[in-house]
């Protein structure tokens, strides 16, 4: 284990619970333990399926409707505590936790999973402005040091400002992101991951990943920290 002079003045302390950290993280072992695993899931989009579901199935809406990106990597679900870390980070800025959930997500990538560049899931610039900051832009930027991966905040932007998805059903939800994402890239790389916080519906991820590959990208994956329990 690497430890540096930062961990000796300050040593790690867990977000959670408030007690020690485990190694270099900012959580201690137990609450790291106990954190909502998304175990049971669709292969391809993640969402949670029974807990006595076979590892390697597709839930009903990707079999009978492939979506255009090649898998979610969501490893926990949006239960307490991922989703009060995820909140204090989005409406609280609160950047040490975007640290924390960079690095553990950074540790559910396998070598094998590496793309060419990472790029969060954009905001519109309005709220942009008003929000002050892209969460998913900063857990994309820790999480590209983490894993020595090229990342970049401008190549995929939303052109067109859109009415808040949580109010939205499933298919107005769809509708209302049709053609709002634009990629800028005249050299393409053939894989590129998505980082975003939370999936839903995957409305948002199926958009920006045809965004993508209209442009030429050949492979899209999504990693989010955390999927709903539900498709809804």
């Amino acid at each position: 284990m690497v430890y540096n002079w930062q961990h000796l003045f300050f040593p790690p302390k867990c977000l959670i619970c408030g007690g020690p950290g485990h190694e270099t993280l900012d959580i201690c072992h137990q609450c790291r333990a106990d954190l909502p695993r998304n175990w049971h899931s669709c292969c391809r989009c993640a969402l949670p399926l029974a807990t006595d579901a076979a590892t390697g199935l597709l839930c009903g809406s990707c079999a009978r409707t492939p979506p255009p990106f090649s898998r979610i990597i969501a490893p926990w679900l949006y239960q307490s505590p991922i989703d009060d870390l995820i909140q204090r980070l989005k409406f609280q800025q609160q950047l040490p936790v975007g640290r924390l959930l960079a690095q553990l997500l950074a540790r559910e990538i396998t070598r094998q999973d590496r793309p060419a560049l990472l790029m969060p899931i954009p905001l519109h610039n309005r709220q942009l402005k008003s929000r002050g900051f892209n969460h998913s832009g900063e857990v994309t930027r820790m999480l590209a040091k983490e894993l020595g991966i090229p990342w970049s905040p401008w190549l995929l932007r939303k052109v067109r400002e859109t009415p808040a998805q949580h109010n939205l059903g499933g298919k107005e939800r769809k509708k209302n992101l049709r053609r709002c994402f634009r990629f800028d890239s005249r050299q393409c790389p053939q894989h590129v991951a998505l980082v975003d916080d939370v999936v839903t519906t995957a409305a948002t991820a199926a958009e920006t990943a045809r965004a993508l590959k209209a442009a030429g990208v050949k492979k899209v994956e999504i990693w989010a920290l955390a999927r709903t329990p539900a498709d809804r």
